[in-house]
């Protein structure tokens, strides 16, 4: 494959073992005025979308890159480590077109259509969250009424990253209308659906503000059965195919996104310690033993991330067999990605002192930045769930959930 990110340099696609910034579009630069100024990062989406890192994930028949879920991280993972939110925000598209793009190498053409028109400028964003539901994808608090030739929904969505860009929203509901069986309807909105509205609610948020996820009102919102993407059995008995494909495109990109801005906060504290000094020590702070701990602790958390999220993803692209175990080897990865990366962003404000509180730092934007990895889906709470009952053999479909 070519890789989208040194098309424009003439060269062939190739895993460096650092990243720099001359494959990055714009990112280093912009980055900061992003966040400054509270606005979705443009410029970067219009050289993205330019240079076809949109669909990186289409199989090279149907228009795109064809790349894999390792190879599309391993982009993920260089595009973060100078702009994390431009990276997060065009993940929301490209987990779209990586979960259809394995299912059509599958055999499963059925969103063939999705790949399509990706390849044609369509761009794709995430629609799972919502306030009092703390298992996306699998529940919702979004009704799902059918309706003659599809289903109309209703509910709000929270978290809509790539708000001013996206044209097809992916969104699920709840089906009740058998109360005995309820099912979970994943279907796509084009944005201008009849009752379908963006509201902005992404204000100076804690950290990455350039994706600018503004809520998404569903009201009513019809979508005919062939945007109808899965309906499937509510909970954990829904995972096909499809919904697991959602889980992998998502959050290991997530965990290799939240790793590079860990990264760049690491790489960037030890270039300064040379300059660093005390009054009372007569060499730079490279010298001071509690700072030498520092730096080696931190080292020690991302050496064990980068290997642990570059095999799961490899095991994904290479058709390993992992069976029941999937789900334990997804959220495993991406809760010590964002935990271990957490760690290190943390421990390198303290090496870093007071100049690191500043914006001109450079730090305290990536400090907030990655602060949110912690609560990004799948947060803590659930992915000691489910780790937890899964490998006691507890059942996860069980309505009673604890007790």
């Amino acid at each position: 494959m070519r890789d989208p990110l040194a098309l424009r340099h003439g060269r062939d696609h190739e895993q460096p073992s650092h990243w720099g910034s001359a494959a990055v579009p714009g990112a280093p630069e912009r980055a900061p005025t992003y966040d400054r100024e509270n606005r979705f990062f443009q410029e970067d989406f219009d050289e993205l979308r330019d240079i076809g890192y949109l669909s990186i994930a289409v199989p090279e028949e149907l228009g795109g890159a064809g790349a894999s879920l390792a190879e599309v991280c391993q982009l993920q993972r260089r595009l973060a480590y100078y702009a994390g939110p431009s990276a997060l925000a065009v993940n929301m598209h490209l987990y779209w077109t990586g979960v259809a793009a394995d299912l059509w190498r599958a055999g499963d053409t059925s969103l063939q259509w999705l790949l399509e028109e990706a390849v044609d400028g369509e761009v794709f964003a995430a629609g799972h969250a919502e306030t009092g539901n703390d298992i996306p994808v699998l529940l919702s608090t979004t009704r799902a009424e059918p309706a003659d030739g599809g289903y109309r929904f209703t509910g709000r969505k929270a978290f809509g990253s790539l708000g001013p860009a996206w044209t097809q929203l992916g969104i699920h509901g709840l089906d009740t209308s058998d109360p005995e069986h309820p099912r979970v309807v994943h279907a796509f909105a084009p944005r201008d659906s009849a009752g379908l509205s963006t509201v902005e609610t992404w204000d100076d948020v804690l950290g990455m503000r350039a994706t600018r996820s503004d809520d998404t009102v569903l009201d009513g919102v019809f979508v005919p059965e062939e945007r109808i993407a899965r309906v499937v059995d509510a909970g954990f008995p829904g995972i096909d195919a499809f919904v697991l494909g959602i889980f992998v495109w998502a959050l290991l990109p997530f965990g290799n996104i939240y790793f590079a801005i860990a990264h760049r906060m690491f790489d960037l504290t030890v270039e300064r310690l040379e300059k660093k000094t005390s009054i009372a020590m007569s060499r730079d702070m490279r010298h001071h033993p509690g700072v030498q701990h520092d730096v080696a602790a931190m080292a020690l958390e991302l050496e064990a991330v980068e290997p642990h999220l570059d095999r799961i993803a490899a095991d994904w692209s290479r058709g390993v067999d992992h069976g029941a175990v999937w789900p334990v080897k997804i959220f495993a990865a991406k809760s010590h990605a964002v935990e271990a990366s957490w760690r290190v962003v943390d421990r390198a404000l303290d090496v870093a002192g007071g100049f690191g509180i500043f914006p001109g730092s450079g730090l305290e934007r990536l400090f907030r930045d990655a602060r949110l990895g912690r609560i990004h889906p799948a947060n803590r709470y659930v992915t000691h769930e489910v780790l937890g009952k899964a490998l006691l053999g507890v059942d996860l479909a069980d309505e009673r959930r604890w007790g």
